[in-house]
């Protein structure tokens, strides 16, 4: 645990190295989250006036419904992927030594827009899928499909950095992004969740000193205080996740630039960036 904890938390700190030197690349995950729930809200609001959920049965799901939740996979996928590209547009050119502006991540991501496209319809596909399988399977065949949500994510996970810096279709660049994970890691690759960890730690601490403090002010009986300690940690949770999203990308980028090129930059130790990910037993 202390190992995995040790290495966890090197990753994190070489992708804050380039964050600190590039602190404008939190606009890319602050912008999709904006986004993202703009696009739920044009899919969610109609529904509730229309009064779609007042009879929604979810065993009972009619083709037209279908389509609904398909196009709501397929834009918020899009939004996602346009963002994380800009991401990691960004985060490939600082680790390539250059000085990468919001503009560029922009500009890169906009140069590769049908491409993200068709990603997102790709992933959309995938998810549509998993989910209808899911909603039908017992016990054993969801847990079946939740492993194969897993590889699905583990060998995806190259694809967006395979879309900035190659000139390639959606599906190319799945199976670049799953060929390059196995002729660099090897074939029975476990995803690292190093990040998850380090920042799920990060989110528990959080939790724990906002509830000493709400009980704290439970005690004084301090409405004002309660609200003040409800509102930072609202704050916190939000830095929190536009950190980690933002780590992730540029984590993303230099996997992607050692599986390519052989080599990292920006602060990468390549040793730790080989191990990665592990193989199973």
């Amino acid at each position: 645990m202390a190992g995995r904890f040790a290495r966890s938390w090197a990753l994190v700190k070489a992708s804050a190295s380039v964050l600190r030197a590039d602190k404008e690349l939190l606009v890319f995950p602050a912008m999709s989250a904006v986004c993202t729930l703009i696009v739920a809200a044009s899919f969610v609001l109609p529904a509730i006036f229309s009064g779609a959920f007042a009879h929604f049965n979810p065993e009972r799901m009619t083709p037209l419904l279908w389509l609904v939740v398909f196009a709501f996979y397929l834009v918020q996928y899009f939004v996602i992927f346009f963002f994380n590209s800009a991401l990691v547009g960004a985060a490939l050119m600082r680790l390539s030594g250059q000085d990468p502006t919001v503009g560029d991540g922009f500009r890169i991501a906009s140069s590769r827009i049908t491409t993200i496209l068709g990603y997102a319809l790709v992933a959309a596909t995938v998810g549509m899928i998993l989910r209808a399988i899911e909603e039908r399977a017992g016990f054993i065949g969801r847990w079946i499909i939740g492993l194969l949500g897993v590889a699905w994510t583990v060998a995806t996970f190259l694809t967006v950095p395979v879309l900035v810096n190659e000139n390639v279709g959606p599906i190319d660049a799945v199976t670049r992004s799953a060929g390059l994970l196995k002729k660099t890691w090897g074939e029975n690759l476990i995803g690292n969740a190093g990040f998850g960890f380090v920042f799920g730690l990060i989110s528990l601490l959080v939790v724990i000193t906002g509830v000493a403090l709400l009980i704290g002010a439970a005690a004084l009986k301090s409405a004002a205080l309660a609200i003040l300690v409800g509102a930072l940690m609202l704050i916190a949770f939000i830095v929190i996740a536009l950190v980690q999203a933002a780590l992730q990308g540029i984590y993303a980028a230099a996997l992607y630039r050692y599986a390519a090129e052989g080599e990292v930059g920006g602060g990468f130790d390549t040793a730790l960036i080989a191990n990665a990910f592990r193989v199973k037993a």
